[in-house]
């Protein structure tokens, strides 16, 4: 499902918490952005037309929580930015953060776990868990604790 840029900064409000009223989404962006109420009724009409949210009626008002997953969108987005940017590859697109100098050394680690991880799997590795990256929402594989590996 594609959404905007400025649809996703509404969803995002509401993937924090929700339900939530159209006011309460209002306030929520007040301090991120300068967008009337008009503007924020305008972007919930938009996801709702699009099914990326539902609206249950609340005495004179409505309710909107999410059903479009956050982790849905941000896979959904990753494989367009590889697909358009990288022909569909991973190894490009580290590539050009790297020689942009974009890669903290956390970074270079977390990828490094990430390979030993795909190494482990590859070589029938049971010796793998699955993590949650709190912050895009996707899911991780690393190498379980105790098993010597970074």
């Amino acid at each position: 499902m594609q959404i905007s840029e400025a649809e996703s900064v509404v969803m995002d409000v509401l993937w924090q918490r929700s339900p939530l009223a159209a006011e309460e989404v209002v306030a929520a962006l007040a301090s991120r952005q300068d967008w009337q109420e008009a503007t924020v009724k305008t972007l919930l009409n938009r996801l709702l037309n699009k099914g990326a949210i539902e609206a249950d009626k609340d005495g004179r008002r409505y309710l909107y929580r999410p059903l479009l997953r956050r982790e849905d969108w941000v896979l959904d987005e990753s494989e367009s930015l590889l697909a358009r940017l990288f022909d569909g590859r991973v190894a490009p697109l580290v590539a050009h953060f790297s020689r942009h100098r974009k890669l903290s050394a956390d970074d270079v680690a977390e990828l490094r776990r990430l390979v030993a991880a795909l190494d482990a799997r590859d070589d029938g590795g049971a010796n793998t868990d699955t993590r949650t990256d709190t912050r895009t929402g996707t899911h991780i594989d690393h190498p379980e604790a105790g098993d010597g590996q970074p």
